[in-house]
């Protein structure tokens, strides 16, 4: 479950800061694969932001291209405790928010999810928040229906015992029919809710899913996005 750190697990790993050769490695270009680094300050980490619960922050979401361009992605266990205070902090760094900090207004699940059932294979929400964060920040867009492991995906995340994000760019791969993994080390709590963004700066997965985006630092999870999800951003950006 990589949603807070309650688990504790965390991989010995060097975080090093992220080049312009690993991020190109989103496309298959030339980079690393499954090296996890430091993310560094540019305009498409400023898309992710960290969750936060009064002082702390506990998961990861990132803006997405709509029409009303206050929308953004995680993963749905991230937003089912009923907390009406949640604050997202777009490429929160060292305890600073510089492109300020915005209340989240509503919440959006699937069916699979909100009736109580909580399924692994439903496991991505949106939320909006007060305010046009897309003007600032731009967005991502969202696709479903891409080919898992197509391409290398970049994750970018907020670990919840550090106040800088991470990232790591590595091609997923299958899990099931319904759910993708990727090896990427040191994603512990907090990352819940990460993007999975390819080199043509779409969202092609959310980190959570199976056992809530994995029990282990190393191997993270994601729903496939399909028709569920499709259905649901349908419905949010009307």
């Amino acid at each position: 479950m990589k949603r807070t750190p309650r688990l504790a697990l965390h991989a010995a790993a060097v975080l090093l800061t992220v080049t312009s050769a690993s991020e190109a490695a989103a496309d298959d270009g030339a980079g690393p694969l499954g090296v996890t680094a430091v993310a560094a300050a540019t305009s498409q980490n400023a898309r992710v932001g960290a969750l936060f619960a009064g002082k702390k922050h506990f998961c990861t979401a990132s803006v997405v291209r709509s029409p009303h361009r206050d929308l953004l992605v995680t993963a749905a266990h991230c937003l089912d405790d009923g907390d009406d205070g949640l604050v997202f902090v777009p490429g929160y760094r060292d305890g600073t928010a510089p492109y300020g900090k915005w209340k989240v207004r509503k919440r959006y699940m699937p069916e699979g999810w909100s009736k109580g059932q909580q399924d692994e294979d439903s496991d991505v929400a949106f939320a909006t928040v007060e305010g046009d964060i897309q003007d600032v920040v731009g967005g991502n867009r969202f696709v479903t229906g891409a080919a898992t492991g197509a391409t290398a995906v970049t994750v970018t995340g907020y670990p919840s015992s550090r106040d800088l994000p991470i990232s790591c760019t590595n091609k997923p791969t299958a899990h099931s029919r319904t759910q993708q993994r990727i090896d990427c080390p040191a994603f512990t709590g907090g990352t819940s809710g990460s993007p999975w963004v390819n080199g043509n700066g779409q969202v092609v997965g959310i980190l959570g899913g199976h056992e809530q985006g994995g029990s282990t630092p190393d191997v993270s999870y994601s729903v496939v996005l399909g028709a569920e999800a499709a259905a649901l951003y349908r419905d949010v950006i009307r």
